[in-house]
């Protein structure tokens, strides 16, 4: 049996480190469980190329030979580094494209095809950029920042978030058997949030190890975090073989190579063939990006390998799924366990539905937090609560609505912005929603501001669906599978969000008067008019 003192001393480092990077890892679960559908994310908000003739009737992959020729003649600089779409899609609206970038620098990106007449038709206009923010919101907890800077300050928040998991599972070691599977709803709240709160931690327990691990990993060791921007970025060359690469003949076509690795790799589908050209020799190394539903992926969405471009034969498999050695597959594990890119749909729901519940761990741990400290300022014959305990009341409705309700409208707003739309434009209407919304929640006070910035929240996720609803009614742009699953999610969100503030406007005017979350607050203590449950 574990001593009182040192029980007593895992929950007080439990309840500090918890409350020091609860509202960061909120941000970080929140909008991490959104890029588990990333994909049809950049569907749903990437528009049709106006200046493409649709990807419905894209170049034939046959026929790419015909294409890059064509627009090498027009465009020499394409020559350097362009890539082949195997499938032309919403977000990839040509079969070609390439950028005028430098390798690991952000440039623009080009995408060219033949118009009707047979004449190459070149657009700047690419995927939407938004969802590719939500993925910089959940790397960088939120921070607007620099992203070497702020990856550090991840890695910091991390490693309170493994002593908080440490430390709590000390907490829950005594209880363990008696209260494991026990929700207690009644008129004790601060009881019913810790079963929340316990219920949660346990069972969620191996996720929240596995995503820690990783996060360490990705935060403090940049041959592990930067392998997409620093790795798949250098030369798709023999150079990781010591080796400059030496042309032999005519480039394979594309639809013969494709066909050429599903012969080597039955169970790999490329997606993107990425050429790239040696300054010296001017021969070409090949990377085929695709996806293997057998096996857990580097990359969020893909695995990698290296291919000779002139026969079609696989020269490198140190980022290919299944054809790794032990210390590759070990590093690309990592990835894997936190992308939760294995195993199909099925795991990319329960991953979903793992960081929804994670981010209301963390809510459900500040709340905590605040009702253990009115009870002790109640036994110290305190009527009002701190100034330190509204403080944190407050933080914790601004931050988590804000950033909700932030992610949503940034969102929605993808399709009003077009295909011109920046990531500084979806940062900026961020930002502004979710900084006025916690300045609200200050000035409001948490009682008073939580119903209300419930209830924008679930606007602001409505106007997702609404969004989509005005597109048809309009004659505008949807992408069928995608905008049912984006906007069925979005809309059992806005109902969610609803309740809540519901529940929140209950507990305002009918909860215990000596606490921060009622409008009462200030007066003494009284005994509710009616149960509270939540």
């Amino acid at each position: 049996m574990m001593r009182s003192d040192i029980i007593r001393m895992y929950k007080d480092v439990h309840s500090w480190v918890g409350i020091i990077s609860g509202l960061f890892l909120f941000i970080a679960f929140y909008a991490g469980a959104i890029t588990m559908f990333e994909v049809p994310l950049q569907r749903w908000a990437s528009p049709p190329s106006p200046a493409m003739p649709g990807y419905s009737q894209a170049v034939a992959l046959e026929d790419t030979d015909k294409l890059v020729a064509a627009v090498i003649a027009e465009h020499p600089d394409a020559a350097k580094r362009y890539t082949i779409h195997v499938n032309v899609t919403p977000e990839t609206p040509a079969r070609m494209s390439w950028t005028t970038g430098q390798r690991g620098e952000p440039g623009p990106t080009y995408y060219a095809s033949f118009d009707k007449t047979g004449e190459v038709t070149v657009t700047e206009q690419g995927p939407s950029p938004v969802a590719e923010f939500v993925d910089i919101l959940h790397q960088q907890i939120g921070l607007p920042l620099p992203h070497e800077p702020a990856m550090m300050l991840m890695g910091a928040v991390c490693l309170l978030y493994a002593i908080a998991l440490v430390s709590g599972t000390f907490v829950l070691i005594p209880s363990l058997i008696k209260d494991l599977f026990l929700v207690r709803l009644g008129k004790n709240v601060k009881r019913m949030w810790l079963d929340v709160h316990n219920v949660l931690g346990l069972f969620s327990l191996p996720f929240h190890i596995v995503i820690v691990l990783t996060s360490l990993v990705f935060a403090f060791h940049d041959q592990f975090y930067e392998v997409q921007e620093t790795v798949f970025a250098r030369s798709i060359v023999a150079e990781e073989h010591h080796d400059e690469p030496k042309a032999n003949g005519p480039l394979m076509a594309p639809h013969l190579l494709v066909k050429e690795v599903n012969r080597q790799l039955p169970s790999f589908t490329p997606e993107t063939l990425l050429y790239a050209q040696d300054k010296k020799t001017k021969a070409y190394g090949l990377r085929v990006q695709g996806v293997d539903p057998m096996r857990g992926l580097r990359g969020p969405t893909f695995g990698v390998g290296i291919v000779d471009p002139y026969s079609g034969a696989i020269v490198g498999d140190d980022y290919l799924p299944g054809k790794q050695s032990g210390w590759f597959a070990t590093v690309s594990s990592f990835f894997s366990l936190h992308f939760g890119n294995f195993g199909g749909a099925p795991v990319r729901w329960m991953y979903f539905a793992l960081g929804l519940a994670g981010a209301f761990l963390f809510y459900t741990g500040n709340l905590l937090w605040v009702e253990s400290r009115r009870k002790k300022e109640r036994k110290a014959g305190a009527v009002e609560q701190t100034r330190s305990t509204r403080a944190l009341a407050s933080l914790t409705i601004g931050v988590m609505t804000g950033s909700m309700a932030g992610i949503s409208l940034t969102i929605a707003a993808a399709k009003w912005l077009g295909g011109g739309a920046t990531e500084g434009q979806h940062s900026l209407i961020y930002y502004a929603l979710f900084l006025g919304m916690t300045a609200w929640a200050f000035v409001r006070g948490a009682a008073k501001s939580a119903p209300e910035l419930l209830i924008l929240t679930a606007l602001a996720t409505l106007a997702i669906p609404v969004t989509s609803l005005l597109g048809e009614i309009m004659g505008a742009w949807n992408h069928g599978g995608a905008t049912l699953l984006v906007d069925g999610v979005a809309l059992l969100g806005a109902a969610f969000f609803l309740y809540a503030a519901k529940r929140a406007r209950t507990r305002a005017l009918h909860g215990p008067r000596d606490s921060v979350w009622s409008v009462k607050d200030g007066q003494a203590p009284a005994i509710p008019q009616e149960p509270v449950t939540v």
